[in-house]
């Protein structure tokens, strides 16, 4: 304007619109950034600097239009917002009734420009007096840059729009009843929003769930809306419980940080009670005996058994109850009764042993290997003494409780041994011959009566054999179990031989036997003492076979015992050849050697001196004129030293004499 040049021309789209009706709307973003609305065409313009080397004789500057679309009604205002744009558009309509085009109320839209197009972003129809007979040139729009004010002025009316702010988004979500969005955008945006507050909307939103019956959901919300507020948490629960609503709000009610009064569980675990046993006990479970008044509420539980005294939830309830008030001899009686698996851990957790002492059988009812192991694993609690005379009734028990107790330590227990011969005979005979064979404090008559009475025949031949009675095991083996192989077996263990001579005089007229003999005898006894004894004609069962491994059985013998005697031979020689290279060895004789006699040294101080010196084997060494005179006429003499301590003879190895 200032050199009044033109620097570019934008032509109008429409030419058939008159100007004076469809007047243009100018409007400036920026510095440089045009906007033109003129008709139903938006142009926007941005004014660039020529580049030096196309200056020639054209302006220093240009407009390059960069967004350019056509909306659907006339144009009478526009104005910039932000990256968008706010268009007061003229409006012609098909009237229903007269089918005539008549004009409709003006619109304030705010679109987004895209490079052929645009987006719709809002739109409100406005309503201004005597909008029926205004044309396009009759509505203007101004805007007030700073306040983000917009003035929509017609013929008769001025309207002022503002940008809706976040509290204008809150309230139209509350308006929707959209609580849940509202609450969301509330927190969002908690720093900048003025008219509304977090804790509202949520108590709003609250409520709203209430009366939709999502009395689940409303519970939920609790936690997250109400916090730490224990007011707001009190005065919430009452109001579930006068819609009849407390399990709902039970399972969201805060445990620790905040707490609230006692009185509220209290209300909530009654509630319960009244029409929920396992409710109830799943809030006991979880809920810390701290919450709420224990006395009160065990009063209570004890008062609905009395109606009910077989209720399993309940009296396992009442046990926790007792726990938590430590009171742990209740709960362990309630324990018991019920057969409960916890009842164990119980006990070592809170150190009961001195409750159970009067409970033995009872534990032992219950899980006898879980309460032997802990019976045992306390010893220093619950003495051996006081388990036995607690479980003297039952001997079966008793017999448990023994039985692992000689398992860990077969001395610990001795003094019961005797007893535990009955109680092994009575109810684990499988066990009693292991019993017999480890225990060494077991009275060996009394087991033997024992086990005589009940026709015990394996157990009384073990009997019989450590008791030195061999014979009569044997004889008992071969008369009542008619056992050839256990009888050759009992007969290898005890290695004696009179009991082979008396196996093979009872088996002599027993073919079976004598097979049995046959086949196993040989490596123990001379099988010819059995074949003599055999009577003539007599049909024994594979002879050929027994005499056939008989005689192999000897021929495997002798080439064991001549493998045996060369490998003596061998060791014998290469042994001979050591201690001979051994001794032709020579000794070391020096000044610090004594003789073992008269214990001077060996060696003379003065050398020209003769002597004679005689040195063993085993290294003692003597004087000549020391040594005794030898009584033998052997001409080898021995070390008086080693001989008189039975190390052996010594031998002389070497005489020395100058």
């Amino acid at each position: 304007m200032i050199s009044k040049q033109r620097i570019t021309n934008v032509p109008r789209d429409d030419i058939s619109l008159r100007p004076d009706m469809y007047p243009c709307s100018l409007c400036w973003k920026d510095n440089l950034t045009l906007i033109i609305g003129w008709g139903n065409s938006v142009k926007i313009c941005s004014v660039k600097e020529r580049h030096a080397s196309e200056m020639r004789d054209l302006p220093n500057r240009y407009v390059e239009i960069v967004f350019q679309f056509d909306t659907e009604f006339y144009i009478s205002g526009l104005a910039p917002l932000c990256d968008q744009l706010v268009i007061l558009s003229y409006v012609k309509e098909i009237s229903e009734k007269t089918e005539v085009e008549c004009c409709a109320r003006p619109r304030l839209d705010i679109v987004q420009p895209l490079p052929e197009s645009c987006e719709e972003i809002s739109s409100d129809a406005l309503t201004v007096r005597g909008f029926q007979e205004n044309e396009c040139r009759d509505y203007h729009l101004e805007y007030s840059e700073g306040e983000s004010l917009f003035y929509i002025i017609s013929p008769r009316d001025v309207v002022v729009a503002k940008e809706r702010d976040q509290d204008d988004h809150i309230d139209w979500l509350l308006e929707k009843k959209k609580y849940e969005e509202a609450l969301m955008a509330a927190e969002i945006s908690q720093k900048t929003i003025k008219k509304h507050k977090i804790l509202d909307i949520g108590l709003a939103y609250i409520n709203h769930l209430v009366e939709k019956g999502e009395y689940d959901m409303a519970a939920r919300k609790c936690q997250k809306i109400l916090g730490r507020n224990t007011e707001l948490w009190e005065f919430e629960v009452y109001k579930f419980k006068e819609i009849g609503q407390l399990k709902a709000i039970s399972r969201y009610l805060p445990r620790r940080d905040p707490v609230l009064k006692p009185l509220i569980y209290e209300m909530v675990l009654h509630e319960f009670l009244e029409s929920d046993y396992e409710g109830f006990a799943t809030l006991i479970k979880e809920w810390p005996g701290d919450l709420y008044n224990n006395t009160i509420i065990v009063q209570a539980v004890v008062d609905h058994l009395k109606k009910d005294p077989q209720n399993r939830t309940l009296l396992r309830t009442l046990a926790e109850l007792y726990t938590y008030d430590q009171r742990y001899g209740r709960a362990l009686e309630i324990y018991l009764t019920l057969r409960h698996k916890d009842v164990f851990q119980l006990i070592h957790k809170h150190n009961l042993f001195s409750s159970i002492r009067d409970k033995i059988v009872l534990l032992m009812d219950f899980d006898s290997e879980k309460a032997v192991d802990m019976l045992l694993d306390n010893e220093d609690k619950i003495s051996i003494d006081r388990v036995v005379e607690e479980l003297e009734n039952r001997p079966e028990l008793q017999h448990v409780y023994l039985h692992k107790l000689f398992k860990r330590d077969h001395h610990k227990g001795q003094r019961y041994h005797e007893k535990q011969i009955s109680l092994y005979a009575e109810y684990d005979r499988p066990n009693l011959l292991p019993f017999l064979r480890d225990s060494t404090h077991c009275p060996l008559e009394k087991a033997l009566e024992i086990c005589q009475q009940r026709n015990f025949v394996e157990e009384t031949v073990y009997l019989l054999s450590r008791m030195g009675n061999s014979r009569s095991a044997l004889k008992m083996i071969m008369e009542e179990l008619q056992d050839v192989d256990k009888a050759i077996e009992f007969a290898k263990e005890q290695d004696d031989g009179e009991l082979w001579e008396d196996l093979i005089l009872y088996s002599i007229d027993k073919p079976p036997f004598i097979t049995g003999l046959l086949n196993n005898i040989g490596t123990h006894v001379d099988p010819i003492l059995l074949i003599h004894r055999i009577k003539e004609g007599m049909e024994i069962p594979n002879l050929r076979d027994s005499l056939v491994k008989i005689l192999q059985d000897y021929n495997l013998q002798i080439l064991l015992r001549e493998g045996c005697k060369k490998i003596l031979v061998a060791d014998s020689l290469s042994l001979l050849k050591k201690m001979h290279r051994t001794q032709m060895k020579g000794v070391l004789v020096d000044e610090e050697n004594i003789c073992e006699s008269c214990l001077s040294p060996i060696l003379p101080s003065d050398a020209s001196k003769s002597f004679n010196v005689v040195v063993f084997h085993c290294r003692h060494m003597f004087h000549k004129e020391c040594l005794p005179v030898s009584n033998t006429v052997s001409p080898v003499q021995f070390c008086n030293i080693c001989s008189a301590k039975h190390r052996g003879p010594g031998s002389a190895i070497l005489e020395m004499k100058k």
